[in-house]
């Protein structure tokens, strides 16, 4: 496809300024390229895990060489999300998470590689309210895990364990270096895909950008590298899905700093008050009746995606937990 050089000054115009907003003679792009960033910035003291992230991995990352002949073994592991403290509750609503395992044939020694959140599911989802911080305050990255052995038991049991494939040493080491590149500039979590309906020639607004992206990401590079992967079983993965029409483009954090924004800004933190942490089960009754009122009600929805605001009016079905088949790429 061929681009015009005023399109292309376009892009470089947009990303430069930090709209995110990619035109075309004037039309929006969609959906919303994902923003990736030069290096991992650094977290800020306030963002605290409840669960400590990787705790068995490598601290910097670092991912073992392979031996260049050796057979690596690729395995499709998934899991019931906090299936260690809940078991399969979560599996029976298909909320499932993925990774990928792998076995050396020389060596004997596994390794499961996963993506997920630093701080948990609800501080990628929704952002914290701080007095000393004007704008919504988000505690949101993501990163790449990569830890000794595979647990057997934890993704049987309720999930999947199903080897997928062969690769030799040579491409899985050539897989690592893309691991952590990829984990060097892909870091912000996006828990929602937003669409325009369910149906099959929908509109994608925004993609998600978590751990199922992840696999899919590496099984397209293993894919490039040379291998074939077949699995025996569906390739079935979670998909939470917010419904909208064309979403609205609104402004970064400055919307928060501007007298001119200020109503503005207001409904943006009354909309996530609804969805602040620690609170009561009296407060989260009253909140899930607020986010009720606004979402479908009201119709709107302020979604965050590459440090920017966004106004989503949104329409039936509003929201949508699927579990379903994306074949190998």
């Amino acid at each position: 496809m061929k681009y015009s050089v005023h399109f292309i000054y376009a892009v470089l115009h947009c990303w430069i300024v930090g709209l995110v907003v990619s035109r075309v003679s004037g039309k929006q792009v969609w959906p919303v390229p994902y923003k990736r960033l030069d290096s991992r910035p650094d977290v800020d003291p306030y963002c605290q895990a409840l669960y400590p992230f990787c705790p068995t991995g490598d601290p910097y990352g670092r991912i073992p060489v392979m031996e260049y002949y050796d057979i690596i073994s690729v395995f499709r592991l998934q899991t019931p999300v906090w299936e260690f403290k809940y078991g399969d509750i979560l599996g029976k609503f298909h909320v499932m998470h993925d990774a990928i395992g792998f076995g050396s044939t020389k060596t004997g020694r596994n390794f499961t590689m996963e993506w997920y959140e630093l701080f948990q599911l609800g501080n990628c989802t929704f952002p914290h309210e701080r007095e000393d911080v004007s704008a919504p305050f988000w505690c949101n990255q993501g990163a790449a895990c990569f830890y000794e052995g595979i647990d057997d038991i934890h993704w049987k049991q309720n999930g999947t364990l199903e080897k997928i494939g062969e690769i030799s040493g040579e491409m899985f080491n050539e897989l690592a270096l893309w691991v952590q590149e990829d984990n060097k500039t892909g870091v912000y979590y996006e828990t929602w895909t937003v669409k325009s309906d369910p149906g099959a020639n929908a509109t994608t607004w925004f993609e998600s950008y978590d751990c199922s992206q992840f696999v899919h990401r590496t099984y397209k590079k293993l894919m490039e590298l040379g291998a074939q992967l077949l699995s025996q079983t569906p390739t079935s993965y979670t998909k939470i899905y917010l419904y909208s029409g064309e979403p609205l483009y609104l402004g970064d954090d400055s919307i928060f700093q501007q007298s001119s924004t200020k109503d503005l800004a207001t409904d943006i933190k009354k909309f996530y008050h609804s969805f602040r942490s620690h609170q009561s089960v009296i407060e989260m009754i009253m909140s899930l009746l607020e986010a009720y009122d606004k979402m479908v009600l009201e119709k709107t929805f302020y979604f965050y995606y590459n440090s920017a605001y966004w106004k989503l009016p949104m329409k039936f079905p509003y929201l949508q937990i699927t579990y379903e088949e994306i074949p190998f790429p």
